[in-house]
């Protein structure tokens, strides 16, 4: 139990120094200090700056593509094993948008290292989203399904800009708040779902996704 407590520690501290100052400017001493345990703790649990890092991001991102998949299943059953294009998309890229956006979720630790790691590549991070693409292809092969006629290539290219689209809004959301005057509203996280799910469905099929109406 006192380890259990001790690796908690370590990673409330590091996730909450990473959130506020970056990756780089945080060291292991930082760490141990906030977390009131000695070096050779975070050596034994963790071994490195980068192993520490590595496994703060697999924590978030397993969270995050676990209600991916777990929306994109709701989506499926529902359609009888096919879902929309739309659905597929929103699925894809909401999770992380609610999980990043929005007045509440934004000054959260965990916010705010999810959002550190969308805008410094360093190189844990980096290798691992290189590594772990087999839930993406999960949204790939549903696609797939629902557009057997379109280019398997036109489907990942589209999947890759839903993505980039997401990551760049939450990564410059106070530049694109200066650029618009505020008129883009970066608190309206559903809205923000809805217009890169429109976007990326015109890339794929050329026609405007059609938001559904809400209560």
């Amino acid at each position: 139990m006192a380890a259990d407590r001790t690796r908690t520690a370590i990673i409330t501290a590091a996730e909450r120094l990473y959130a506020e100052r970056g990756f780089a400017d945080v060291t292991m001493r930082d760490i141990v200090a906030a977390a009131d345990v000695n070096l050779a703790a975070v050596n034994y649990h963790f071994g490195s700056k980068d192993e520490l890092i590595a496994e703060l991001f697999v924590t978030r991102s397993i969270a995050t593509n676990r209600e991916r998949l777990r929306e994109l299943k709701a989506a499926e059953e529902a359609g009888n094993g096919r879902a929309t294009a739309q659905e597929i998309f929103a699925a894809l890229v909401g999770p992380t948008l609610r999980g990043c956006l929005g007045e509440a979720k934004q000054r959260s630790d965990a916010a705010r290292f999810m959002i550190r790691a969308s805008i410094e590549s360093v190189p844990p991070i980096r290798k691992i989203k290189n590594r772990e693409v087999d839930h993406l292809k999960r949204f790939a092969a549903a696609l797939r399904r629902t557009l057997p006629d379109h280019d398997p290539a036109d489907i990942f290219w589209a999947l890759h800009f839903a993505l980039a689209m997401a990551h760049q809004t939450i990564r410059d959301t106070e530049r694109l708040t200066r650029m618009s005057d505020g008129l883009c509203d970066l608190d309206n996280v559903q809205a923000i779902i809805d217009r890169v799910v429109s976007v990326a469905l015109m890339a794929l099929t050329g026609k405007p996704a059609r938001a559904k109406a809400r209560a």
